[in-house]
């Protein structure tokens, strides 16, 4: 996986806003909708995340641009912020007067039924946000702890407990107990 460096997307003079924000685009696309992917757990929901915080951000881009010295960061960190805002949002109860006489059909994902996407769906979101930057995007821990604001011992925290967590449910998989 190719990462770009941030500089990639600094104003220079003679191209205007929207140009620089379309090159930005262009170019994180591919790792934005993984990191939206691996968030969301699924593609649509992950592109619908990445749109939305793009959306903002092209908005704000000039200033984006240029006060925050690294927008793949950012944008990033709005997409990590989005998807526990959504979360929290959407997980609250919604009471109806008739219980539906069948169940919704729901389309299936590739990776839906693999022990390690549940186990990685199943963890809280900062430590999941840390094991995608980590090992889907290849960032650093200083890296991630910037793009998601905290400090690099919060992010080896997060990530040894994730692993452990990780650990232990693709073993109970393996020994053939319910995760």
């Amino acid at each position: 996986m190719s990462r770009v460096s941030s500089a990639t997307w600094a104003l220079t003079r003679g191209r205007n806003e929207v140009e620089d924000f379309a090159e930005f685009v262009r170019t994180a696309m591919p790792g934005l909708l993984r990191y939206g992917h691996a968030l969301t757990g699924n593609p649509h929901d992950g592109a619908d995340l990445v749109q939305t915080v793009l959306e903002k951000t092209g908005a704000r881009w000039s200033s984006v641009a240029r006060r925050t010295g690294d927008p793949l960061a950012y944008v990033r960190r709005a997409m990590a912020n989005a998807h526990v805002s959504r979360w929290r949002r959407i997980r609250r109860e919604n009471l109806v007067a008739d219980i539906p006489e069948t169940p919704a059909a729901r389309e299936r994902y590739a990776f839906e039924d693999e022990p390690l996407w549940d186990a990685l769906r199943a963890l809280p979101a900062r430590q999941r946000a840390v094991v995608v930057l980590r090992f889907y995007e290849g960032l650093s821990e200083a890296e991630i702890a910037h793009t998601l604001g905290v400090t690099a011992g919060t992010v080896k925290s997060q990530a040894s407990k994730a692993m452990t967590t990780l650990r232990g449910r693709l073993a109970a998989f393996a020994e053939g107990r319910a995760m």
